[in-house]
Order: C-alpha cells, then structure tokens, then sequence
C-alpha cells in the first residue's frame, strides 16, 4: 500500500480476522479500550486482545505481525513483554497507518484466570471471534473488588503521610528539582484517592480517562497542581495538596464505595 493513502482501523481489524480466524490456537479475538467505552475518535489507537493455546503466544505476535505486513510495513515495534501473568503484550506502528493509530495486541493465555473481561471495569468489548464460545465475560466479584480497595486506601494513606514530607525537605535544601520530582508522586497518589472517590472501579487507571469520570470541577482544580510556575509556586501548591490528600481520603468510606461499585 503506498504511503499517500492511510490505512484505517476497519481494515487492519478486517486483516487481522481473516488472519486469525483459520487459526485453531486462536479462540477469540476482540477489541477493547475506547471502543468499549464509547468513545472512538480521530486519534483512538486500536486495543486488540486475543485468548489462545498457551504454548501459542510467540506463534500467535507471529501470525499478526504476518497480517499486518501484509498491509504496509511496520515502522515501529514495541514489545513483547509481559505486564502480568499469562498476559503478553506489543505495540506497532504501520508505515501507511496515521501515528496516532498505534495498534496495542495483548495475547491471553488460554489459562490466564484473568482476561480483563469484567464489563464494569473494562466496558462492553466487541468481539470478533469466539470460537465455541470458550471465553466468557464475567461478572466483578464485588465483594473482593471492595476488599482490595479498602486495603488499597490504607496503603495509599500510609504512603502519603510516610513520604509526603519528602518535597519539604528538598525545598528546605533547595534541590527544587528533586523536590518537585517527589511532588509529581505525590500528585499521582492524589489521582488515585480522587478516583476512589468518584469512580472507584477505575482506580488505579491513573490519569486514564480522568477528563469523563471526575467531576469537571474536580480536574480543573486538580489540573492547576500540574503547572508549576517557579518555586515559590511549588511551595503553595505542595501546602495545598499536601492538606488536599486527608481531607478527600477520610470521606471515603466502604458504604461510599459499595454504593459507587452498585454493591448496595
């Protein structure tokens, strides 16, 4: 294909079925990500996730990456590595494919107990293959989802109190740049406390669709702690999250979280 004329999502999934689906290791093949979750637009990468035999993980990047030749060279490769069990992962770039359509393939293991099917976590995918229907979406274990979290918060409350302290001390010495490094982990703990709030199920997603899912309110006074000016302005920020962080997470309670989670 030349490179004048740009590939789209429709055609590389197209492929990427006619590929698959002869495949008797394969079992199903779906897509995920911002097509689960409704939100689709020009800059979308492709999130693909395939379930197979568990001695087919290298044969199954293999096959795709044979498809995707097919359609245009791959400029780009990151991967495969492992970001949890039974879970490989790579990402490609095609040469004839716009830069933002990044096509991200996570390949499950057939025994990996965890698929990332839960639809109130991951949203309704959409498959393309599932063959004797073998995989199947199930349901969140609530009650364990509320278990986690509970202890989620009190690790994230001990966390803040033990190391918060850190961005004072680097001031006091006046290593701003190391001060504000510890700031920047101080503000992903308080993502992680303001989305236990507002959306728990979606807690440790970082700032991963923080624009639908917390109040607009909230992110425009969370955005104003990103942009720091000098280092007097580090000080009054660091003064504001520091007394931000206590007071979100000591209204967060198990019945607040049931209730976000449709537990109760």
């Amino acid at each position: 294909m030349t490179s004048d004329r740009k590939l789209t999502r429709e055609v590389i999934i197209q492929a990427l079925v006619n590929a698959l689906k002869p495949l008797d290791y394969v079992h199903a093949f779906w897509e995920g990500g911002a097509v689960a979750f409704n939100r689709i637009d020009d800059w979308s990468d492709i999130d693909l996730y395939l379930v197979v035999d568990d001695k087919k993980v290298d044969d199954t990047f293999l096959a795709v990456e044979k498809a995707l030749k097919l359609l245009s060279p791959i400029k780009q490769k990151h991967g495969i590595f492992e970001p949890s069990p039974g879970l490989f992962q790579a990402f490609y770039r095609l040469r004839d494919a716009s830069k933002y359509l990044v096509i991200d393939v996570a390949v499950f293991k057939l025994s990996s107990p965890d698929k990332f099917l839960e639809t109130e976590i991951h949203g309704s995918p959409v498959f393309y293959l599932n063959k004797s229907n073998k995989v199947k979406q199930s349901p969140l274990n609530k009650d364990a989802f509320v278990e986690k979290l509970q202890k989620r918060l009190v690790g994230l409350q001990g966390e803040f109190d033990m190391f918060q302290n850190l961005v004072q001390k680097e001031i006091n010495r006046g290593n701003h740049l190391e001060a504000i490094d510890f700031y920047h982990m101080l503000l992903a703990w308080l993502v992680e406390a303001l989305r236990i709030k507002y959306n728990p199920l979606h807690y440790d997603f970082r700032m991963r669709y923080v624009h639908y899912e917390i109040p607009s309110e909230i992110v425009k006074k969370l955005k104003r702690f990103y942009f720091v000016k000098d280092e007097e302005d580090l000080q009054k920020k660091y003064d504001e999250v520091a007394e931000w962080f206590p007071e979100i997470t000591s209204k967060i309670d198990r019945k607040k979280i049931e209730r976000l989670i449709g537990r109760s």
